[in-house]
């Protein structure tokens, strides 16, 4: 059963890590550890006018599980929503822990890590990259003040 877990896609997914680094100035930073494993994500964001993610960067130092989920979530990110990252990690969870169906829509190459399901001492560590994100988001949509976001639609 590990074998499969450690599949030639979850390899592949891995060694794919999208929008990898540091943005200079993001609007918002997420940092998660997985405190089992020491797996370890640092997430910036910027945000459109609208909340969306316009630009994402990752620095993720983790097993191949979650280096796989960033390479997944760092593939699929741009344009994303708070919600869409809330959606996302809810449904991972689920799938972890309850046996939920995983992702759906832009985030369903996470399904890709359902079989992790079995293996609760990496549950953590594959979901450091997207609970960092959801971090960087809030903290980006948080340091938009109304005045700003107000001025911002305006402008659109």
């Amino acid at each position: 059963m590990i074998d499969e877990l450690y599949s030639a896609r979850i390899l592949g997914l891995a060694a794919n890590m999208p929008h990898a680094g540091r943005l200079a100035t993001p609007g918002g930073t997420g940092v998660r550890v997985a405190k089992l494993c020491g797996s370890k994500a640092v997430v910036d964001v910027s945000l459109d006018d609208d909340g969306r993610i316009q630009d994402f960067a990752q620095d993720v130092k983790a097993c191949a599980l979650g280096q796989a989920a960033a390479g997944v979530l760092g593939a699929a990110v741009i344009g994303a929503t708070v919600d869409e990252v809330e959606q996302a990690r809810e449904a991972m969870l689920a799938m972890l822990k309850a046996g939920g169906a995983g992702p759906e829509g832009r985030f369903e190459g996470l399904r890709a890590l359902k079989l992790v399901a079995d293996y609760p001492a990496r549950h953590a560590s594959t979901m450091v990259a997207i609970e960092a994100t959801l971090d960087a988001v809030k903290q980006a949509l948080a340091r938009k003040s109304p005045d700003t976001r107000t001025s911002l639609a305006g402008a659109a």
